[in-house]
């Protein structure tokens, strides 16, 4: 039986590769892929895949209430990866992550009800519970997010168990740690990292290096979507770990190794205000319903450095010529670099 699926924010990052994803694994599906295309949703990401009969996409915005139903007329399932994800840009102007992570969700979750959806899949993250010292969190643990973005996404995440609560929308919510993998835009630590080393430019590293995040490749994170699009329990929370907690100076070493560039480039600067120091998912409620990493993070992070030493191409015009960019780059960065 044919089932047709929106995805939103289906031209970033996680979005573009859960697309690719799902058009290859369910050959039967239909794939509506509706994104706004703001700075880091991008077109070339599914250049691949656009001639598929069994693909369209649709550019709009979530926060819009006719775009979103005719989106998503005709769906059966939707997994709601639009969102404005990156933390500094959040510690810069929070309203854009009002807007999209709070309000755009709102409007999903009214067409959802209004059309009986069969399943609705929020991506929510790890940043929701804010900062851990020891131990990790489960889905029962209280959030405490210490920044806007985090703040943004626990709000549309407690909004969509509000939907199922209260509307009995059948809901599932999916909090995952940190994504790395191909396609993602030079911002992140990894993509910015890799790139600016290519080019023999300074690795910005915040504060002392030590803060430690949990990485889970894309794809891993994608096999565990659809997983719970298929097998997940209405009104559940789902944590996503990759098992692979990592100090950032250890990640940065790392890529510069893969690279064969010296340790030199590293430029330690002034630490992010609120900076939280280390997220830790326990993922046992998720392994139970059958799903486990399978990219260990050797492999992955070394075939991410290989694609994007491969594909400059994809991110030399992002750098280059992308004036916002280079406006957010100076802004972010510049100073601390000086």
């Amino acid at each position: 039986m044919t089932s047709r699926i929106l995805i939103t924010g289906g031209c970033g990052f996680i979005g573009s590769n859960f697309v690719r994803f799902v058009l290859a694994e369910r050959p039967d599906w239909e794939v509506v892929n509706l994104d706004k295309l703001t700075y880091a949703g991008r077109l070339e990401n599914l250049k691949d895949v656009e001639h598929d009969p069994r693909y369209r996409f649709v550019r709009g915005d979530i926060c819009d209430p006719e775009v979103v139903r005719a989106a998503m007329a005709g769906c059966q399932l939707a997994a709601n990866f639009a969102a404005e994800t990156h933390v500094d840009r959040s510690l810069l102007v929070a309203g854009h992550f009002i807007d999209t992570d709070i309000k755009g969700v709102l409007v999903l979750l009214e067409e959802a009800r209004r059309v009986g959806l069969e399943r609705f899949v929020q991506i929510s993250t790890d940043e929701v519970y804010g900062s851990i010292g020891e131990g990790s969190f489960t889905e029962e643990s209280v959030l405490n997010p210490r920044n806007p973005y985090a703040a943004s996404k626990a709000g549309g995440d407690r909004l969509a168990f509000a939907f199922w609560a209260t509307y009995k929308v059948p809901v599932v919510i999916t909090r995952a740690s940190n994504n790395y993998g191909p396609y993602q835009y030079p911002e992140k630590l990894i993509p910015l990292f890799v790139t600016n080393a290519l080019r023999d430019e300074p690795l910005p590293l915040y504060g002392d290096g030590r803060n430690v995040r949990d990485w889970l490749h894309v794809l891993d994170h994608c096999r565990a979507v659809l997983h719970l699009l298929e097998y997940g329990v209405d009104g559940e929370v789902y944590n996503i770990a990759g098992g692979n907690e990592r100090e950032n100076i250890s990640v940065t070493r790392e890529v510069l190794r893969l690279l064969g560039k010296p340790e030199s480039l590293i430029r330690p600067v002034a630490d992010r205000v609120g900076h939280d120091r280390r997220y830790s998912l326990d993922a046992a409620k998720l392994r139970a319903l059958g799903w486990g990493p399978q990219v260990p993070f050797e492999r992955g992070l070394a075939e991410t450095v290989r694609w994007y030493a491969d594909n400059d191409a994809w991110w030399r015009p992002i750098k280059d010529h992308d004036g916002e960019f280079r406006r957010y780059y100076q802004e972010q960065y510049g100073g601390r670099l000086s």
